[in-house]
């Protein structure tokens, strides 16, 4: 019994001596911390802790310096990955700028090129005093029998089938039927089209055909008519349809075959159907070229009765030459 009571008071005591040994060792520390923070601050890099300090950096310079090589690429890397990042960022967002630009750039090329073409058209009216309104071609025969564009006007912009069609490079065809809001118009290379035309420099007059396989020939010229490659041929105003002196396209082929009155010439059209877009369809024509037309077709006639005669005369040699023969014939047998 008064051994457990000895036991059981024993405790408590060590308990307490560890606790006191415990805060004298952090009283212990503190003073030391005080008394070497102090002795540092007054004494500098020279005094003791400097040269522990200095020492102790000496010692573990390389690896610190070691340390900071091994992480140096790395952390470069990560600079290039965080540049490449904005760079990319900064790269799409350049890339739809310059996309942006260039569909603008592509929209206001092709508004300065419809403007230019329009104004060639308003050149081309004023300059031969055309009554006339503008249209653009809307689409294009399908048929392999036909040639035919569509224009997006019709009778509500006073149109009639029969108007003639031309655009800024040269006459293009004829309207060949009318709705309220679009036109047909047949295309010279049509093997149904057939208008009046000259060569400009001679002013040998004739008939410009289209044909099934798209050719376009210049017909009804005599071979008397000069007529070279190369030669520019314009309407001719005979008919009264198509103003006179409006181009038409030039001569590629002259051919003269033996035994025909006429002359085989192909003409290549300046106006492109497939390349044309706005057009001028020429409503009426003025006093000063229904006038033009009314002295051309005058002219046409008193040349076509010069050439009846001309032929009349021919015949009537041959018929009398053979009378002549004839009558010989009958004295000797007498």
């Amino acid at each position: 019994m008064p051994l457990s009571t000895r036991g059981r008071g024993a405790a408590p005591t060590i308990g307490n001596s560890r606790q006191s040994s415990g805060g004298r060792a952090l009283v212990v520390c503190a003073v030391l911390s005080v008394a070497l923070f102090t002795l540092s601050c007054r004494t500098g890099e020279s005094g003791p802790l400097g040269v522990v300090r200095s020492a102790f950096q000496t010692v573990t310079m390389p690896v610190r310096y070691l340390g900071a090589t091994v992480a140096a690429p790395f952390q470069g890397l990560g600079n290039i990955f965080t540049n490449l990042t904005a760079d990319q960022a900064t790269l799409s967002e350049l890339q739809a700028e310059n996309d942006q630009l260039r569909a603008r750039n592509v929209e206001l090329e092709e508004d300065a090129e419809s403007a230019q073409r329009l104004q060639d058209l308003l050149d081309l009216r004023d300059a031969n005093n055309l009554q006339s309104t503008a249209a653009r071609i809307i689409s294009g025969s399908t048929d392999s029998w036909s040639s035919t564009v569509t224009i997006d006007k019709g009778t509500s912009s006073g149109l009639t089938a029969g108007m003639p069609v031309t655009s800024s490079s040269g006459i293009v065809g004829q309207i060949i039927s009318c709705s309220a809001s679009t036109s047909v118009v047949r295309l010279l290379t049509d093997e149904n089209s057939s208008i009046s035309a000259m060569i400009q420099s001679s002013r040998a007059q004739g008939m410009l055909d289209g044909s099934a396989t798209g050719e376009v020939t210049l017909t009804l010229v005599r071979t008397n008519q000069q007529v070279s490659v190369g030669d520019t041929v314009v309407t001719s105003g005979l008919g009264g349809v198509f103003p006179k002196g409006l181009a038409i396209g030039q001569v590629t082929s002259v051919e003269n075959n033996p035994g025909s009155l006429y002359l085989d010439i192909v003409v290549e059209l300046f106006a492109k159907a497939e390349t044309t877009e706005e057009v001028l369809v020429i409503t009426s024509l003025t006093e000063e070229q229904q006038a033009s037309a009314e002295d051309i077709a005058e002219a046409d006639a008193q040349e076509r009765e010069g050439s009846g005669a001309s032929s009349t005369d021919e015949g009537t040699d041959a018929p009398t030459d053979g009378s002549e023969e004839g009558a010989s014939d009958d004295a000797g047998q007498q």
